[in-house]
């Protein structure tokens, strides 16, 4: 059922009735028949999503439908309070940058709702019409390389805009969602509704500046070295693009898990699930043991927001040494969350008296560990 079947032709259609019966009798809604027009093609879930966060009819609301920065400024009105936008993000040339001009178009604690098709709905929408599965497969190879790929290589991705002009690209929920976050919103909300993923977020700052989000297959991440002082530690990619952004939003959804990461990590691709499993994603580290910052076995490396989580006084015992590829809980068995804080006082203490002996130790009790199976990577 579209919103604009739900409501008599009594009221204006794009006014829901319960918040016609709250205005005197003698007062007429003041009619913005672009934006009613607008709403007409909406479905009534979708309009619930709306109003669960904000009034669309309200004039301090602009109702837009855009893929371009120049559309925002047009569309956009200057008592302009909060926007919704009902073209796909996936649509969208410079996602980024038409992103910080909605941030730019609204003040503080404004709200911006959206949509994107992620990519695995447009990978079942496509199943649908293609019945044999040899044939589907060799297909979705070529137009995700297309769609997904492409505009991530360098060299590559000016002729793919030239040829698409920025339409119809493939994006998952985690990179969106980051690309959200890294614009200056925090996520309220966000729902999939008839194969779309509709997002509702906040404005709570300016755009992070100087952003470089990691594309490649190398991903290096900002972790808490020797002395305090931040190291870039190299892992091969198993998360989707702006994912670094999404680090305090997911642990504060979800929490942690039995082996310290973040719980239900949507952030993490298929193959990343794969390279986890088997310790692939840690091999690069070794780069980091070429270049002086990691040891071979050692406090796992941690952002600076896990490691501020940490009491106060595993910080001090651990920013002494160089963190490392092979953390204790490996060579103890200990990866539940709480483990891991225990397993590093252990083997601190220990180091503390035998250095060498106790990485020696570790190392091989680690080793012993994972080939055995007794432990596995999350």
């Amino acid at each position: 059922m579209k919103y604009s079947e739900h409501y008599t032709s009594v009221v204006p259609e794009y006014v829901p009735k319960e918040q016609f019966k709250i205005r005197p009798p003698f007062v007429k809604p003041r009619v913005d028949r672009n934006k009613e027009a607008l709403l007409k093609n909406v479905s009534l879930d979708v309009y619930q999503f709306f109003i669960n966060h904000l009034v669309p009819e309200r004039q301090n609301v602009s109702l837009i439908n855009t893929n371009t920065r120049e559309g925002i400024s047009e569309q956009v009105k200057d008592n302009t309070r909060s926007i919704i936008n009902l073209r796909l993000i996936n649509n969208v040339r410079y996602i980024n940058k038409f992103l910080i001009r909605i941030n730019q178009s609204m003040p503080d604690a404004g709200i911006f709702i959206g949509c994107v098709e992620p990519v695995k709905n447009v990978r079942n929408r496509k199943q649908e019409k293609i019945k044999w599965p040899f044939l589907f497969s060799v297909y979705w190879m070529m137009i995700f390389i297309f769609h997904r790929i492409m505009p991530k290589i360098r060299y590559i991705q000016k002729a793919y805009f030239f040829l698409t002009k920025g339409k119809y690209r493939y994006l998952t929920m985690g990179e969106t969602l980051g690309r959200i976050v890294s614009c200056g919103f925090e996520i309220i909300e966000y729902k999939e509704i008839g194969g779309l993923l509709y997002f509702a977020v906040i404005k709570t700052s300016e755009p992070v500046p100087n952003m470089k989000p990691s594309f490649g297959p190398l991903f290096p991440m900002n972790r808490v070295g020797k002395d305090g002082k931040m190291i870039k530690v190299y892992k091969l990619r198993t998360m989707h693009p702006f994912a670094e952004f999404l680090q305090s939003y997911v642990t504060k959804l979800n929490g942690y898990n039995a082996t310290g990461k973040p719980a239900n990590d949507f952030r993490v691709a298929t193959w990343g699930k794969f390279y986890r499993k088997y310790w692939l994603d840690e091999l690069p580290q070794l780069l980091n043991v070429f270049k002086g910052e990691l040891n071979i076995v050692g406090v796992r490396p941690l952002s600076r927001s896990r490691f501020q989580e940490l009491p106060e006084e595993i910080q001090k015992q651990r920013i002494r040494y160089k963190p490392g590829c092979i953390p204790p809980y490996v060579a103890l068995l200990m990866p539940d969350s709480d483990g891991n804080i225990e397993a590093e006082r252990i083997y601190l203490a220990e180091k503390a008296k035998h250095p060498l002996l106790t990485d020696y130790k570790y190392f091989f009790l680690a080793i012993y560990n994972i080939f055995t199976g007794k432990i596995k990577s999350s």
